[in-house]
């Protein structure tokens, strides 16, 4: 048993933001059903970088998914999508807001067949509002929910992370939706929506930034490496010219730090005991720990602060990730194959589950593979009605 067998999810996503959701109910026993367009598939089996002609990305955020094709935009591919959401418990699409309605698949549509299902729906900027027909990409939804806005150093332009952060803080939201969505179908038989927007999902991780702002007016500006208002935290050059990331900002942690660091003084200044006051004299505390650390290389630093129990750390690259010990110890990586039989190195599933935790039962399949599966034992099609179906490019 794995903790969501016997729940089944149809999902209509492509990209980011929806197969994250997809991959993340997968990966702890659901049962998801990914409907592809029969002349492609999802665009991301063929993005970033390739291994004869499918992205490697894709063996991990189309695992333990079963893929099949259906053309929405003909009837009869409609048609067969109500029949599969009517055996459904969840279903994920992340189209423009609007399109399910357009097709006849709206949620009063499709509810009507299956009062207890669950429709989570992701978009850019959320199913109503001024922007909900806006294009939503994660680039531009990042912009608007306030986190491009304080990402860089101050005096230069706003930079983004090299991941799409926004499509998958989405994907997280729409799980936790669904969970709490299906924990109340458990009590009460009822279905319901969840309308998940990337801005939203983004803006939820803003912290403590709307309330600053009502009550003193302040904004939160860009600060580099630094994380304004708190110190210290910092990133400091080593003699090696490596680089080591302190967490100085309790206040006992502060005074470990200072001693370790060759300043008692400041480590027993009453002026830098607490956070406010450590924040007003930052620039000074900051020149204090950089002018121990560049005498030192990044191994002394490091060891010296885990003596002391200070949070440090270095910033790693995936190189470095690929052969910590923290990770390996924590069996972060799962080995696969893939189906030429070479090996791939995959993310494991997270959070770990004491009972049942994550798993990979089969990496991203092939386009289709599954449509006798679902089409024959779920839907009941007999084998001349599925090559009609395949023949006329319904599937």
């Amino acid at each position: 048993m794995t903790a969501l067998t016997g729940v089944r999810v149809l999902e209509l996503g492509q990209l980011i933001a929806g197969p994250f959701a997809g991959f993340m109910l997968a990966g702890f026993g659901a049962e998801v059903i990914k409907v592809e367009p029969p002349n492609g598939g999802d665009p991301m089996r063929g993005w970033r970088m390739l291994h004869e002609g499918t992205s490697l990305w894709w063996a991990s955020i189309a695992r333990n998914k079963k893929s099949i094709t259906l053309d929405l935009r003909e009837a009869e591919g409609r048609e067969l999508l109500r029949k599969l959401a009517a055996k459904c418990d969840i279903l994920i699409e992340n189209f423009r807001p609007g399109r399910m309605e357009e097709w006849g698949l709206g949620y009063e549509v499709l509810s009507k067949d299956n009062p207890g299902l669950i429709m989570v729906r992701v978009s850019g900027w959320g199913q109503d509002g001024p922007y909900a027909k806006r294009p939503g990409f994660a680039s531009v939804a990042e912009s608007i929910g306030g986190l491009r806005y304080i990402v860089g150093d101050a005096d230069r332009p706003p930079v983004r992370t090299g991941i799409s952060l926004g499509d998958s803080l989405a994907g997280l939201h729409a799980v936790i939706g669904a969970l709490t969505a299906l924990h109340h179908r458990e009590k009460t038989g009822r279905g319901q929506i969840v309308d998940t927007a990337i801005y939203e999902s983004v803006f939820n991780m803003m912290e403590s930034m709307l309330p600053e702002y009502d009550f003193f007016g302040h904004v939160r500006e860009r600060s580099g490496a630094k994380l304004a208002g708190i110190v210290p935290t910092n990133t400091y050059r080593c003699s090696d010219g490596r680089y080591v990331i302190v967490g100085g900002n309790g206040d006992s942690i502060f005074r470990r730090l200072m001693r370790a660091a060759g300043r008692p003084d400041l480590a027993a200044d009453p002026r830098l005991a607490q956070n406010p006051g450590r924040v007003e004299h930052e620039a000074e505390i900051d020149r204090a720990i950089e002018a121990w650390t560049s005498q030192h290389p990044y191994d002394h630093v490091v060891a010296e602060l885990e003596q002391a129990e200070v949070p440090a750390g270095p910033i790693y690259s995936i190189a470095d990730i690929a052969q910590d010990p923290q990770y390996l110890a924590r069996k972060m990586f799962e080995q696969v194959k893939l189906p030429d039989g070479r090996d791939l190195k995959i993310p494991a599933m997270v959070p770990k589950l004491s009972e049942t935790p994550g798993r990979t039962e089969w990496i991203g399949e092939a386009l289709g593979a599954h449509n006798d599966e679902i089409y024959g034992e779920l839907l009941g099609l007999s084998d001349s009605e599925r090559a009609s179906l395949r023949e006329r490019k319904v599937i």
